[in-house]
Parts: structure tokens; sequence; C-alpha cells
């Protein structure tokens, strides 16, 4: 399995690469900003980006998505419940002062529990409502070390949890997708935030003070 997570854009978002090695298949997800940093990523892994994997649709984490779509072909996949932030991106940036991208069309609402290829490889839909309420995570059980991953989006930091202050935000329903569906993954399972450092299911089932 090739992976590669990096920040992009002003708000640091954490974009991950994810590559199949047998066929040079590769999904990203939250591509926030600077996609020629990402388009470079693929070429160097020689690796063909068929999805473009949204695990919310605020600014910080669909800015680069028209540019990666028009250069590679690759889908758009966000829930459906996203669709509304994914559509007032102009809004959103105007709200933050950001400069304003350009969107295209969804190509598929993915759906909790669908199951997401690149090439040979696989990960498992979350359906994680409460940052927003059509925030996702992605499980990737059967990692190339051996050790699962859960790509989480701005649901489960370390230390901490996602704010519920904006658009559709929810406290009572992202500590329930916490609690019923994060914490059920095994302790060792590593955690790729959308913003900051990684941590483990372990870690934060003990320390997260949001949690206790």
């Amino acid at each position: 399995m090739i992976c590669e997570t990096f920040p992009v854009g002003l708000l640091q978002c954490n974009c991950t690469l994810l590559g199949c090695e047998e066929t040079r298949h590769a999904i990203v997800i939250d591509p926030g900003d600077e996609p020629q940093a990402i388009l470079d990523r693929l070429r160097r892994h020689d690796l063909k980006l068929q999805t473009i994997f949204h695990t919310h649709a605020h600014l910080d984490h669909v800015g680069a998505t028209q540019a990666l779509a028009e250069a590679t072909g690759a889908q758009i996949f966000l829930h459906e419940a996203d669709q509304f932030l994914y559509d007032q991106v102009e809004l959103q940036a105007r709200l933050f002062g950001f400069p304003i991208p350009r969107i295209l069309p969804v190509d598929h609402h993915v759906g909790d529990g669908e199951e997401v290829l690149w090439g040979r490889r696989s990960g498992e839909v979350l359906y994680t409502p409460g940052h927003t309420p059509g925030s996702l995570c992605l499980h990737v059980p059967v990692f190339g070390d051996g050790t699962p991953r859960l790509f989480a989006g701005d649901t489960l930091f370390s230390g901490s949890i996602g704010r519920t202050d904006l658009w559709g935000g929810d406290m009572d329903a992202i500590l329930r997708s916490i609690h019923e569906r994060l914490l059920v993954l095994p302790d060792e399972t590593i955690v790729i935030p959308g913003h900051g450092p990684g941590t483990t299911i372990g870690r934060e089932r003990r320390a997260n003070p949001f949690l206790q």
C-alpha cells in the first residue's frame, strides 16, 4: 500500500494519497488546497487517480477538488447530506476571506458501509454525522503494515473532537458517532485526523477529555 499524508492550505488540512502498488490506481482523501502538490505526488508514485473522497464538504477539505478532477478525470465522492455545503463553497469562502474555488458536480453520493476501491485495495465508509450532517470516515482494516487505519476527517482528533458550531453541526450526534462507530474499532487502529497529528483509537478512548 502506498500512503502519504501531508498538510495543505491555510488551515493545514491533512490530505492523504492512498495507492495500490499493483495496479497503480489511487484515491485522494480531502484535497483541501494545493492541487499541484497533490498532482506532483501522484506523478512521483506513478499513480492514476480514480477517486476524490471527501470526509465532509467544508471549504478547507474541498478546495482543490475541481483542479484534481479536471486534471485526472477522477470521480468525486461525497455524502448526500453534505451536498448543501458543497453547493455553498463560494459562500464559505467569502465568509472566511478565502479565494473562491470553482466546483464540479459530485459523481457519487457515497453511503455508510460502502466499499471504496482503489485498484486491489479498499476501505469501508463509516457514516459519522456531527461535525457536519454528512461527515464520513474511511476505515482501512487491511493495511500494508498490518495495522488498521482510520481516516477520520474532522470527527476525531488527537485529544479533541470536531467543532459543532458551524452549519449543521450537532454535539450529541458527533459524540454518538464517535462512541458507536469509532471507539468500537481495535485500540491499535491508527487515526489520521483532518488536521494535526495522528493518534490511535486506544489513546483517545483512554485520554480524550471529550470522551470521558
